[in-house]
Order: C-alpha cells, then structure tokens, then sequence
C-alpha cells in the first residue's frame, strides 16, 4: 500500500479530511522511520474493526490546575491524542501538568506524539495501556498489555531525543504486519524478562488508577528549565534515540 491509497482507504472509512490526514500522518511517520506495525497495515486492521465511529470526539471532562481528564468518547485514541497535543501546545503547562485520557485506544506509536510536544519545546513522558498482550514469564495466559513508554525531550538544535520502548520483545504491530507471530509476544530480556514484565505492570496499574480499565493514556508534561543542547555533542557519530 503506498501513501495515496493509504489516505484514500482513510477517507473510505468516513473519516473528515483533517482526521484521515492525522491518522495518515501517524502512519506514514511510523513506516519511515521502519516501524511498519505502525504503519499502513494499521488501516487494514481499522478496516476490520466493527465499532469504529469516524464521527466520535474526544472530550476534555476535567480541567484543573496541573491536571486534565479527557474521555475518548468512543473515537481512536490516535485522535484523542492528537486533540491532547492541540490543546497542550496551544496552553503549554506552566510549568508541568498531568493529562490522563480514559477510553484512549488504540494510540500507536507514543514516540509520534512525544516528538511533537517535543518539537513545542515540551518535556514529555506517556505511556498507554492495551488489551493483554504478555505472559508471565514463568508462562500462562497474557496478562498485561505491551504498555510502552515514551519519552521526548526537546533540544535547541532541532532534533529531540524520543525514546519510545513497548515491554515486549514484540510488539502486537509486528504480528499484524507479519513480520512476528503471537507466541513471540513476551517480555522482553530473555532471564531479565521479569524486569520487562514487572514494568509492565507497574505502567498498566498507574493507567488503570487513574483512567479505568478500559483502556488509556497517562501524560506529563513539563515546561522544562534547561535543555540538553549538547547532549548530540557527548555522542558525536553516533546513531541516538529518535533519529531518523
């Protein structure tokens, strides 16, 4: 599937044109930077959902000082992260604020929207939950989701530094894609694995307080004081987290 027929399929779907173009934007920023399970073949996954609702908006339900509660309201977390970024950008924190989002699925790669609060001069960590995905690692039944977290930092040349780790040695995008089955969703860190798993669900439980169960997103954002200007310079030629 290429970028043209990508953005078509969207609009087929119902969605408005500035919504296709976010979640195309989404896409295509996954499947140029090789992170495909993120990328076009999560249109064909939408295509097979049956309760996606083009026309749903997020809400914003709770405003206070330093914190927000916002409700998917039965539209893809893509998009209530998009409407999250929008009003965090245009209002940033003075100096930090926590946004939690309750019925935020699915939210792909965190590092995308990481990266624009980023691009705004924003500190930013987010993690999001998902339907379980892992195992113990002393085997059974998936228990918890891949739960990844994201971390962006700006810096003054341009180029922030996005981390964006998923819990499991796969991610779910991967099996999607083809390129993993399912028996390899486990954490990740062979005889580690227990770390991955514990930090999974540590990330599952701080969404789950504060959003519900039915999945979410869980969001600092910090108006930060100082900026890692030569970070690039203590590494110099080396490849470093979220360069293209």
């Amino acid at each position: 599937m290429g970028p043209e027929e990508a953005l078509d399929r969207l609009r087929a779907l119902g969605f408005d044109e500035g919504d296709a173009q976010t979640l195309f934007d989404h896409f295509d920023d996954a499947e140029r930077r090789g992170k495909a399970g993120h990328g076009y073949s999560r249109i064909e996954w939408l295509e097979t959902l049956p309760d996606v609702d083009p026309s749903a908006r997020p809400v914003r339900e709770l405003e206070a000082p330093g914190f927000e509660r916002w409700d998917g309201a039965g539209a893809l977390g893509y998009l209530t992260l998009r409407a999250i970024c929008d009003a965090t950008v245009a209002r940033p924190p003075d100096p930090a604020r926590v946004v939690v989002a309750r019925h935020c699925f699915p939210t792909g790669m965190l590092g995308h929207w990481v990266r624009r609060l980023a691009d705004a001069g924003l500190v930013a960590l987010l993690t999001a939950t998902s339907p379980p995905r892992l195992p113990h690692p002393d085997v059974g039944p998936p228990l918890v989701g891949t739960n990844p977290l994201a971390i962006g930092i700006p810096s003054e040349d341009g180029r922030p530094i996005v981390v964006d780790v998923s819990m499991g040695r796969v991610t779910y995008g991967d099996v999607l894609a083809g390129h993993a089955s399912a028996e390899d969703l486990v954490p990740f860190g062979g005889d580690q694995a227990h770390k991955a798993f514990a930090l999974a669900l540590g990330l599952q439980l701080l969404v789950e307080s504060c959003a519900g169960e039915d999945y979410g997103a869980f969001l600092v954002v910090v108006d930060g004081e100082f900026s890692p200007s030569d970070f690039r310079e203590r590494f110099p030629g080396l490849r470093l987290p979220g360069d293209s």
